[in-house]
């Protein structure tokens, strides 16, 4: 059984049990989070689309914890200008465990 979810404007495919990288949530490490945003869920090879969404179905997860991705530079270089911009950042994101899909 698998379910496809959105969450901060990504979608994802998750089954009960995996851990997944999503981006930053306001939940304390150790709550309980349900993602009601759920497009598709597979049962014993039975696939259910939603229009956006499937009515009805959540999936519970289990937050692990918090933390920052590696750092990214985003560099701008305009040639024969003496144009040059670093930037950089890192990506905060919520570890979550898939705990149950509900469909």
């Amino acid at each position: 059984m698998y379910a496809v979810i959105e969450t901060g404007g990504k979608q994802y495919k998750v089954q009960e049990g995996d851990v997944v990288f999503i981006e930053k949530v306001e939940a304390e490490a150790g709550a309980d989070y349900t993602f009601d945003k759920v497009l598709a869920v597979s049962n014993e090879g039975k696939v259910d689309f939603g229009a956006p969404y499937v009515d009805g179905a959540s999936v519970g997860a289990k937050v692990i914890g918090h933390g920052k991705d590696k750092k990214i530079v985003v560099f701008k270089f305009k040639a024969k200008k003496g144009y040059r911009r670093k930037q950089g950042h890192r990506q905060p994101y919520t570890k979550v465990q898939i705990e149950k899909i509900e469909a």
